[in-house]
């Protein structure tokens, strides 16, 4: 007889980091996601050349932990794996929702300019997260990583005309091939039309901060 895999509901609680503090001076709103192996907490340290008075950064934390060396001093976080990746992505994308929520009641009468960003594994939960949630940014920013094959220009036809969106990436990028490039310059536009924006930078696999910071 082999053995079945059962599935239970649960309530759960997940930190998250924020930069600045929302206040009457704040322009610039940012929702950032990391990468595999980040903790939000080290991530949003590149978001530290920002103004503090003019951008509020908030940078949710992937929920699945895990050591990164056999001496467990360091620990990095993965959003999702393939594994059950169909629930991992509705409960990741639930937490988000739900910080979100949150976080938004602060400026919810307020004019700012809300600037979503993902890095490597981070891109394709922002990608997710706006397509599921008819989120509606003024600015995207898809860094490093690769968009989900299952989404489709449908998914952002929510998204206003005038919103950005760049597909950032280094030129000597060890994840990126030229295959792979091609690949996804070519599902952004299909995604993204004319709002898209290339933006290839000198470096590899690495968060580009004066990119960030030409943002503010």
């Amino acid at each position: 007889m082999k053995p079945t895999e059962q599935q239970i509901s649960y309530q759960s609680t997940n930190t998250y980091a924020t930069f600045g503090t929302f206040s009457e001076t704040t322009k610039n709103v940012w929702i950032v996601f990391h990468g595999m192996g980040y903790l939000s907490r080290y991530f949003i340290k590149y978001f530290k050349g920002l103004d503090p008075a003019t951008n509020y950064v908030i940078a949710p934390q992937a929920p699945s932990k895990y050591y990164q060396d056999k001496k467990f001093k360091y620990i990095g976080a993965s959003w999702l794996t393939r594994e059950n990746i169909e629930l991992e992505k509705e409960n990741s994308l639930a937490y988000v929702q739900t910080l979100w929520e949150f976080e938004k009641t602060k400026w919810q009468n307020e004019n700012v300019n809300i600037i979503g960003l993902g890095y490597s594994q981070g891109a394709s939960v922002l990608a997710r997260w706006i397509a599921k949630h008819k989120i509606i940014l003024n600015t995207v920013v898809l860094h490093s990583g690769a968009i989900p094959d299952e989404l489709t220009a449908t998914d952002f036809e929510h998204l206003p005309k005038k919103t950005e969106v760049t597909y950032i990436y280094g030129d000597k990028d060890e994840y990126i091939t030229e295959a792979r490039e091609t690949e996804q310059r070519i599902k952004a536009a299909s995604l993204f039309d004319n709002r898209l924006k290339v933006h290839v930078f000198q470096g590899n696999h690495e968060v580009n901060v004066p990119f960030i910071n030409s943002l503010q």
